[in-house]
C-alpha cells in the first residue's frame, strides 16, 4: 500500500511524484466528449487555430483530474476514506496536446476528525507542471485519511 496513515503525515512534508503523463489528442477528446462538453478550443481544430492559442486547448478538468489521479499513488492509495473537497483551484497557463505532466504535492493541513475517531483529515496542495517547468494547475485538496489500527 503506498498513501500513508493519518499519523504518518507531517505539515511540510512534500513530494515529486514518479509518474509522468503525455497528454493526447485521444485523450482530450474522449474526455470532453465523455463529459458533453462541446467547447471548440478542445474538439474542432480550425476554431483552436483561429483563437489566441493557435492550437487544440486541453479540457481543463482534464488537466485537474490528471493532477490528482498522478498524485495518488503517493498520497490517498489504500488509505482514503474520502475526499472530502478541492478548494482554490488555478489553470495559471494552459496545456497543449503533447505536453507532459508531473505533479507534485505538499502537505498543508493536519486535523483531527471531530466525528470518526478512526480518521483525520490531511490537506494536500497539488501542482501539476509541464516539461517547460511551467505550472499549469494548482489545488487544495482536503482528504479524510484511515488511522492505523491500534
Amino acid at each position: 500500500m503506498a498513501g500513508k496513515y493519518f499519523e504518518e503525515w507531517t505539515i511540510g512534508e512534500t513530494m515529486a511524484h514518479e509518474i509522468r503523463r503525455t497528454v493526447t489528442e485521444t485523450d482530450n477528446l474522449l474526455f470532453s466528449t465523455m463529459t458533453h462538453n462541446p467547447q471548440p478550443l478542445h474538439i474542432d481544430l480550425e476554431a483552436a487555430k483561429a483563437s489566441e492559442f493557435g492550437q487544440i486547448l486541453v479540457n481543463g478538468t482534464f488537466t485537474f483530474a490528471l493532477m490528482v489521479g498522478l498524485s495518488v499513488g503517493d498520497t490517498t492509495l489504500g488509505t482514503l476514506v474520502a475526499n472530502l473537497g478541492y478548494d482554490k483551484l488555478v489553470m495559471p497557463k494552459p496545456v497543449f496536446i503533447g505536453d507532459t505532466m508531473r505533479a507534485t504535492s505538499e502537505v498543508i493541513g493536519l486535523k483531527e476528525s471531530a466525528s470518526r475517531p478512526n480518521a483525520g483529515i490531511v490537506t494536500f496542495r497539488h501542482e501539476l507542471w509541464n516539461q517547460r517547468d511551467e505550472c499549469v494547475c494548482r489545488c487544495e485538496r482536503s482528504a479524510l485519511i484511515k488511522r492505523r489500527q491500534a
